[in-house]
């Protein structure tokens, strides 16, 4: 029997009945469901008291104490994640963690690594830290894709591809085929495309509506200008008067102070909760 493996990147505030609909959806598709149960580390004390001669730090007792606390408040959750999937009869497995920022990014990264697609579960965006470093780890650290706001085994009629002859975007519009195949309409929109050789060429976009098409995808492609807006909301605009049901796009990011970040219409569309987006980079 073949097995898709969705990545369920959780925390302590995604609810019983988040999971409890996941764990449903992935049976019906016969899915395994990877729920990864991440939580941040408890802020250090600026500085430490009883250092020696020699630099040694002594970490005071109650940061001891809210770190096992955190640890076993982990531990019952997985355990309870664990009794729901049982419940609902779906394959799946759930690891935990409490980590550092760069740990959780690490973990979500290597989890991903056997992974099909992710997911960035409901309640996770109530710890920003953990949404930030999971999805951060998940988009530049393994080669599958990322969906927030909405489940990955959802069908969607209407499919949105923000287009603009870059990798990341071919990368999410590869990995997105499979809603494309299945949607009645896919609407590619360029914004402020530069229609010089060495960029989006003289017509912008139609190179992928043809290859969809191969694919027998109905397309519309549609070229926008911003119109002074920033593109990650001229995205959304233009995707609700399509009436998308999921949006589509590369994902972005630059090293700053070799620590990397999202651009900006990629954090703006993180950050928006009303559509559906699956992020590829």
């Amino acid at each position: 029997m073949q097995r898709r493996t969705l990545l369920f990147a959780i925390s302590g505030s995604t609810s019983d009945t988040a999971i409890t609909a996941a764990a449903e959806a992935a049976r019906e598709q016969q899915a395994h469901l990877a729920c990864l149960l991440l939580k941040t580390l408890p802020g250090m004390p600026y500085f430490a008291y009883g250092a020696s001669a020699y630099g040694a730090m002594a970490v005071p007792d109650e940061w001891l104490e809210t770190l096992q606390s955190c640890r076993t408040a982990q531990t019952a959750r997985a355990a309870e994640v664990e009794a729901l999937l049982s419940r609902c009869n779906t394959a799946g497995d759930v690891q935990y963690a409490t980590a550092s920022d760069a740990d959780i990014r690490l973990l979500a990264a290597r989890r991903a690594l056997t992974c099909d697609i992710a997911e960035a579960a409901g309640g996770l965006r109530e710890d920003p830290e953990v949404f930030r470093d999971a999805v951060h780890g998940i988009l530049f650290g393994a080669p599958v894709p990322l969906m927030v706001n909405g489940s990955p085994f959802a069908p969607r009629k209407r499919v949105f591809l923000a287009w603009n002859s870059s990798l990341s975007a071919a990368r999410a519009a590869h990995a997105a085929l499979p809603y494309f195949k299945a949607a009645h309409e896919v609407v590619i929109g360029c914004f402020d495309p530069d229609m010089s050789d060495a960029r989006d060429g003289e017509d912008p976009g139609a190179d992928m509506a043809a290859w969809l098409s191969h694919h027998g995808c109905t397309v519309t492609l549609s070229q926008f200008p911003s119109g002074g807006h920033d593109t990650g909301t001229a995205i959304q605009d233009r995707a609700r008067e399509a009436g998308a049901e999921l949006v589509v796009m590369g994902a972005y990011g630059h090293s700053r102070l070799r620590e990397a970040v999202f651009g900006g219409t990629t954090r703006s569309l993180l950050e928006q909760t009303a559509l559906p987006v699956l992020f590829a980079h």
